[in-house]
């Protein structure tokens, strides 16, 4: 075996942990004894940095596969095979399949999972005309919290500045966003590869995620917290619900190539919610995302995430060379370094219910709701309230985007650092008991500054229009 091919096999064994196991590599001229089902699936898989496009595709050949796309600025390809033992095969390289994940989830339980089942409905087409035009912004409750009312008086966000929305589409028709959609630089990731079906098909999430961000400031329906920046669409979110690594790794790799100051994740990586369990697999997924996400953030481009709506304690992703060592639940890509993750709050300023937590990788809070007061924002067809994380991040990214108009030349860590700065504390609550049966829901650890429930507080969109003012939506 060649020195190159060594530490190829060096590296991939310790990405994998699997060097006592896995069968000996096969040379470079042994023809692949393939084992095709049919059904041909999509596999992300990570090669050693520094990997040529035409090393990754002639590895990924040798594997019984197809290449999509290869990334190399991050050594990461999309596949396709259909065989059942692509994975081992494709070697030297680290390959994962969310949708074999599935499947043997699916022939395991004998039953489909409760997330395949058939596509949603198709969404009606919107109607401008018959979006209602009455003044909503009077139920907003969570932009007076975050001092987003404010803040547009002074500054609406310059058309400069791009967020990607990376989520299930957005609405290209609705009126409240039609000024600030920019199309040019929108695209679907879905098959890992970018493509013109950006649009919200089966979902109205993206939608209602979109207009937190930057709904227009005319008088009619809800108003963004930051109205006069230009949003993106980019679809990760497929029309079951499933965001797949591979397609959430083109939406950050288009989020770079596009220029966009910010980006927006109100999602979790599938096929599992919360990678609480570690295994090879997980290690895979959790690799390629955080390659995705450092080469975003050296590029300029902040990344806001939601904390996922678990109700569980997450821990950082601690990452040493390829290997992954971690203990307790990992979010993605809201566990990632760099990554802004957001937990949410209630109208009482308290921490919702269902929003995960955790010291270490909660950066700041904003409103995401509870039930019988969620969040009023766009959807097809109009307007309509819903409760999340995935309300919360946007208004953090909505801030973000506000700072990149104050502050041009801000690269992402620079962006980063001064939403943790500008947030206003919140203590851990003396008493977590939601439901009132006398046992604390959740545990709040830290201090009044930084603590795993609010990480550095509450986003502030006045101060980071005002500084001077910082601080203004503690009373609100």
């Amino acid at each position: 075996m060649s020195l190159l091919g060594r530490s190829l096999r060096a590296a991939v064994c310790a990405f994998m942990v699997l060097c006592g196991s896995v069968a000996a590599v096969a040379t470079a001229d042994a023809e692949p004894s393939c084992h095709p089902e049919g059904r041909s699936l999509r596999y992300v898989v990570a090669f050693d940095r520094g990997t040529s496009e035409a090393e990754a595709r002639a590895a990924i050949t040798g594997g019984c596969g197809r290449t999509t796309i290869y990334y190399p600025q991050i050594a990461v390809a999309v596949a396709t095979s259909a065989d059942r033992e692509f994975a081992e095969l494709v070697r030297p390289a680290a390959a994962f399949s969310a949708q074999a994940e599935r499947l043997a989830v699916q022939r395991a339980n004998g039953t489909p999972s409760a997330k395949s089942a058939p596509a949603r409905a198709e969404l009606e087409p919107t109607d401008p005309a018959k979006v209602d035009t009455a003044d909503r912004t009077g139920e907003q409750w969570d932009m007076r919290a975050i001092g987003a009312d404010k803040a547009r008086v002074i500054e609406r966000g310059s058309r400069d500045v791009v967020v990607g929305v990376l989520d299930s589409g957005v609405d290209p028709a609705h009126p409240e966003l039609a000024t600030a959609l920019d199309p040019g630089r929108s695209a679907g990731c879905l098959t890992g590869v970018p493509d013109r079906n950006w649009a919200a098909t089966t979902s109205v999430h993206g939608t209602h995620v979109a207009g937190i961000i930057a709904a227009a400031d005319d008088g009619k329906g809800v108003t963004g917290v930051a109205p006069g920046v230009r949003i993106a669409s980019v679809k990760v979110i497929d029309d079951r619900g499933y965001a797949d690594p591979e397609a959430a790794v083109c939406g950050l790799m288009w989020a770079v190539s596009q220029g966009m100051n910010v980006t927006n994740s109100s999602y979790f990586v599938d096929p599992w919610s919360l990678s609480c369990a570690h295994d090879d697999k997980r290690g895979v997924v959790n690799e390629v995302m955080a390659r995705a996400v450092e080469y975003a953030t050296s590029a300029g481009t902040l990344n806001v995430a939601a904390a996922t709506n678990e109700a569980v304690e997450l821990v950082p992703s601690a990452r040493s060379g390829v290997r992954i060592q971690a203990e307790g639940c990992q979010a993605l890509p809201a566990g990632l370094r760099d990554v802004v993750a957001v937990s949410s709050v209630s109208a009482e300023r308290v921490k919702a219910g269902y929003s995960s937590y955790g010291l270490g990788v909660i950066a700041v809070t904003a409103p995401g709701g509870e039930a019988g007061r969620c969040v009023l924002s766009t959807v097809p067809g109009g307007y309509a309230p819903l409760c999340g994380t995935s309300m919360a991040a946007p208004h953090v990214a909505g801030v973000a985007a506000l700072l990149a108009s104050e502050h041009p030349g801000y690269g992402a860590r620079q962006l980063k650092r001064t939403l943790d700065a500008q947030a206003a504390p919140i203590a851990c609550p003396a008493d977590y008991d939601l439901t009132g049966d006398g046992s604390q829901d959740a545990y709040c650890t830290g201090y009044a500054g930084f603590n795993g429930f609010y990480g550095h507080g509450m986003v502030d969109a006045l101060a980071a229009v005002a500084p001077r003012r910082a601080g203004s939506n503690a009373a609100w």
